[in-house]
């Protein structure tokens, strides 16, 4: 059935109390995934980030750069490790995350924004301090622990209108010069110093299910005090249950929510803070 000028409107419409509740708020996206990987997803995501932007939304994006870094140590002939679901970070592995991260794909980041007119500026946690860490565990290699976070940064430039995008390459307070740090972590950390409204996760999955191999389960809503006893049942594991200790530290230091959110939905964004329908699972107090 077309989409008709008055299903337009509608939409519209619907958005419109979502955009009064969010305006002059400060909202963090994590950024990785397929969502970077897949052109159209991506040029989704810049769209959604632009956009929310010009409605008085402050957006803070936080990104990863997983398969680019990997791209870059094939190049080198170097093999990537991986301890506890963890890149294992020696001294040369980190040269590349810094290069790759606060480089290519911050910079490839800030120009699709500033190209559909957005006003992006790239940072990483190098900048004044933003992320401060200390070593996580010898085993990880230089994989950081954040320890403090410095927003200022970060709220100078939404204080002048610009759309923040980070590197989670963090300064090391230990001896070392830098640490490698999981973009999950720092997205949460970022959003609890910045007392923001709500902490957006893009992931691969359309967010929490009952049943791992039935997208149809989603759970829509969950309370941080009923975590425990889902990843003891075993519905929340692997590699979400990192993702949802983020998420639980978030909620229950300041944040007002957090939503895992499938990236591999073209507008996912949009339609989880503008709509009626909200497509990921909402984690709250």
């Amino acid at each position: 059935m077309p989409f008709s000028m008055t299903d337009r409107a509608q939409v519209l419409a619907e958005a419109l109390p979502y955009i009064q509740k969010y305006s002059g708020k400060t909202v963090v996206v994590k950024y990785g995934g397929n969502a970077m990987i897949s052109q159209e997803l991506r040029r989704a995501v810049i769209s959604d980030l632009v956009l929310l932007s010009l409605v008085g939304i402050h957006v803070v994006v936080v990104h990863g750069g997983g398969p680019e870094i990997n791209e870059m140590l094939e190049k080198i002939g170097k093999q990537s490790r991986f301890v506890d679901g963890l890149r294992y970070t020696d001294g040369e592995t980190m040269d590349i995350v810094q290069q790759v991260l606060c480089g290519k794909v911050n910079k490839d980041l800030v120009g699709l924004i500033n190209r559909k007119g957005g006003r992006a500026v790239g940072l990483c946690g190098l900048d004044d301090g933003l992320f401060q860490a200390s070593q996580l565990d010898e085993k990880y290699g230089l994989v950081g622990r954040v320890d403090q976070v410095n927003p200022q940064p970060v709220l100078d430039c939404l204080e002048k209108g610009y759309l923040p995008v980070v590197a989670t390459v963090a300064q090391g307070t230990d001896g070392n010069e830098a640490y490698n740090v999981n973009a999950d972590t720092a997205a949460a950390k970022l959003a609890i110093a910045l007392k923001a409204s709500r902490l957006l996760l893009l992931t691969d999955v359309r967010g929490l299910l009952t049943d791992p191999s039935d997208e149809g389960t989603l759970i829509p809503a969950v309370r941080a005090s009923e975590i425990p006893g889902l990843i003891k049942d075993g519905v929340i594991q692997g590699g979400m249950i990192p993702k949802i200790d983020c998420a639980v530290e978030a909620v229950r230091s300041g944040v007002s929510s957090a939503v895992i959110l499938d990236g591999r939905i073209p507008h996912s964004i949009l339609i989880e803070l503008l709509s009626d329908a909200g497509i990921g699972t909402l984690l709250k107090l």
